[in-house]
């Protein structure tokens, strides 16, 4: 019985010594659990939804807007996740070492003949780019587009003029002075077919000069058998002499013919038409006297037609001789003209600041009448394998110009490019900076941009924090103040930890417990 008895009290002692074990573990472990936890909570700091340059050490309302304050979230204190053990580095785009913007997609030499050296993926994570949660990027509308190696061409839109073509206007002039006897022409803008009779003009000179050839094709005929060779000679100079004078005035070598089968003068000399079109201009009456040299018609040749578009400066490096344009007219709706550019003019308008360019188009059915105002369409050449991006995609700050890259794990990178000539479509040419086929933002770039800036100053802050920490005796003795203060002076300490760094701090409390010894001094002096 006594055995059973110290068998017993012996087992209930291991079992009490075991519990006392364990419960001291718990106590242990709760211990830890809680010291992990509280150097959790020391470390995390606040901050203000609206006011992000506020950042406390614990938790309260901001004292500039008095809203609730909220934990700041320390992305560069969070690992990056486990990097691969095997495999080989993704290597993304290449860079000159000289020009970080002068980047290729493939091995080879930059500008300055230098060897490319290759940027991979896991470097490019680091650095400039700003790292966004997913919901936050969410909330943002962030969007994306790919910017694409393609061809790449830019229309150019304008208005232009309809006039006549320069080197098509002819101008009708009698060569010899007299009267006009008969118009057979009367009346601006009429048609008229080349040889087609203009008018009849009198002349005594004319009537002379005829006078005179028959003569001397009367001469020849009858000393044209002679025996003597100067004599023969003599008579034909002649009569080539006085053909020669009707030839220059113009006269029709069928009138000349007709005069030596007819044997008859001609009262009157008939001017022509040197080419079909329609009369631009007239100045002539009937039973007018006119000088030799007087502008009497000028014709115009509406078969082509010119138009001038005015261009601006900076578009100047687009058109060229030969390039082909598109014309539509409000009159002719539906209609396309195709045409090309004829002459570029050498000069600028001071005024307008642009360059008038001279497009040629044919006009077959006379639909093109001078004076018409016609919307001009200017097609450039392609360009092939240019990287273009959405307009949209661009920050343009005037010193410079940002495209973010997204990278993976909702990272943004910001690229500095220089930018070519845009498109009608909203595309923009990307001289350098970009590779194809890049993940690029195209909005809520400035969003992206101001978190940035907020990262940022957040991580220059926590890092003067580390490097100054605030004292454990400040921070202990500044709730019991603030317990025994009103409500509208709690904020104060807060205020002081924003304003000033911890040495100041430290100062300030050094000053006011001296300043209450010296008071005890005093009293017990007293």
């Amino acid at each position: 019985m006594k055995q059973s008895k110290l068998f017993i009290y012996s087992v209930l002692a291991i079992l009490g010594l075991l519990l006392a074990s364990c419960s001291s573990g718990d106590k242990e472990t709760s211990k830890a659990a809680t010291t992990t936890e509280h150097t959790h909570k020391s470390n995390q700091l606040w901050t203000c939804g609206m006011h992000p340059e506020i950042i406390l050490d614990e938790p309260g309302q901001c004292p500039k807007c008095g809203m609730n304050l909220v934990p700041v979230k320390n992305s560069a204190a969070e690992p990056d996740g486990k990097k691969a053990q095997s495999g080989e580095r993704k290597v993304l785009y290449w860079q000159a070492p000289m020009n970080p913007t002068e980047i290729y997609d493939k091995p080879g030499k930059s500008k300055m003949g230098m060897d490319l050296v290759p940027v991979y993926e896991d470097e490019v994570s680091s650095g400039p780019s700003v790292k966004i949660d997913p919901v936050t990027v969410q909330n943002m509308g962030v969007r994306f587009a790919m910017a694409q190696k393609t061809d790449f061409s830019r229309s150019l839109r304008t208005v232009g003029n309809i006039t006549y073509n320069e080197e098509k206007i002819y101008t009708v002039s009698n060569k010899i002075s007299g009267w006009i006897e008969k118009l057979y022409v009367n009346s601006l803008g009429q048609p008229v077919r080349k040889g087609q009779t203009l008018l009849a003009l009198y002349s005594p000179k004319l009537v002379t000069t005829q006078q005179e050839y028959l003569l001397a094709l009367k001469n020849r005929d009858l000393i044209g058998k002679s025996s003597f060779s100067q004599i023969r000679d003599g008579a034909e100079s002649l009569l080539k002499a006085s053909r020669q004078r009707l030839a220059y005035w113009d006269i029709p070598e069928s009138e000349i013919k007709h005069l030596e089968k007819t044997r008859q003068v001609r009262k009157t000399l008939s001017l022509q038409a040197p080419e079909s079109g329609i009369i631009l201009h007239m100045n002539a009456e009937e039973g007018k006297f006119v000088k030799a040299g007087a502008s009497l018609y000028k014709i115009a040749d509406l078969s082509t037609v010119w138009v001038d578009v005015s261009i601006y400066d900076n578009e100047t490096s687009w058109i060229h001789v030969g390039q082909q344009a598109e014309m539509t007219l409000s009159y002719l709706p539906g209609k396309k003209f195709n045409g090309r550019v004829s002459y570029i003019y050498p000069y600028l308008d001071k005024k307008a600041r642009d360059i008038k360019v001279r497009l040629e188009f044919k006009n077959p059915g006379l639909e093109l009448k001078p004076g018409m105002y016609a919307n001009i369409r200017l097609k450039s050449p392609v360009i092939k394998g240019a990287i273009v991006v959405p307009t949209e995609a661009v920050i343009r700050s005037g010193l410079r110009n940002l495209v973010f890259i997204s990278r993976d794990k909702g990272r943004f990178e910001p690229r500095e490019v220089t930018l070519g000539a845009e498109s009608e479509d909203g595309r923009v040419r990307i001289l350098s900076g970009l590779a194809g086929n890049e993940k690029i933002v195209i909005s809520a770039q400035f969003l992206i941009d101001s978190e940035s800036r907020l990262q940022e100053a957040i991580q220059k802050m926590l890092a003067q924090k580390s490097v100054k920490p605030v004292s454990k005796q400040p921070s202990t003795e500044a709730p019991k103040k603030t317990e025994a203060m009103p409500d509208n002076q709690q904020t104060a300490p807060k205020r002081e930890v924003h304003n000033t760094d911890s040495k100041s701090g430290m100062k300030c409390g050094g000053d006011m417990d001296m300043s209450k010894n010296s008071n005890v001094k005093k009293k017990n002096n007293h």
